[in-house]
């Protein structure tokens, strides 16, 4: 069934100010993502793109859909200047402009015409797609193994920004223990009566 030149039409305005995010932790939820970017753009739909071949610790992806194109171009500018993070995870988000493709609702172009056939073995286009489905196994592969060794950088940032956070903590601890039970106020009651002595 396809579908009128004026739903096309809005639904090609639509992926024009929607922005595609990945790198986003697995505990990323929508009301993480609208408080992230509300503050840039107001945020009209969020949308996960499920992820049904991975583990469900990989990162997340998902299409936000702004209240303008100016904005999208803004927001993905501003993600891809600067290190982005949300939900307090080490792990940088990254943006860029969405396709039709990521869409799994998207409309048929108005006239568009689709042929299917069966490639028999003795056809030459039989080899070629042989190649590109043994691709993108390799492809498939090479991606699972960038997100353990991912996954495996972000779990030792993750560690060290834990211990950095235990020693700040202990620090302080010391520092109000000193103001509490006076010791603060004896040692510079001490310095000064030096420096006066002096």
């Amino acid at each position: 069934m396809g579908s009128s030149e004026e739903e096309y039409i809005a639904f090609e305005q639509k992926v024009s100010r929607t922005v595609y995010f990945d790198n986003l932790s697995p505990q990323v939820t929508e009301s993480v993502i609208r408080t992230a970017l509300d503050q840039f753009a107001t945020v009209k739909n969020v949308k996960f793109i499920p992820n049904y071949i991975g583990p469900s610790n990989l990162p997340k992806c998902a299409l936000v859909e702004f209240d303008s194109t100016k904005k999208a171009k803004e927001i993905i500018s501003m993600v891809m200047g600067y290190p982005f993070m949300m939900s307090g995870s080490p792990r940088p988000v990254r943006a860029r402009h969405a396709v039709m493709e990521m869409f799994d609702d998207r409309p048929v172009k108005p006239n568009r015409k689709l042929k299917v056939r069966w490639l028999e073995p003795s056809d030459p286009d039989f080899q070629v797609a042989k190649e590109i489905k043994k691709l993108t196994r390799k492809h498939a592969a090479e991606i699972e193994f960038m997100h353990k060794l991912q996954l495996a950088e972000e779990e030792k940032l993750s560690r060290q920004q834990e211990d950095t956070l235990k020693l700040h903590y202990k620090k302080f601890k010391l520092i109000d223990g000193i103001m509490a039970d006076k010791t603060a106020h004896r040692l510079a009651r001490k310095y000064n009566l030096r420096v006066t002595d002096e």
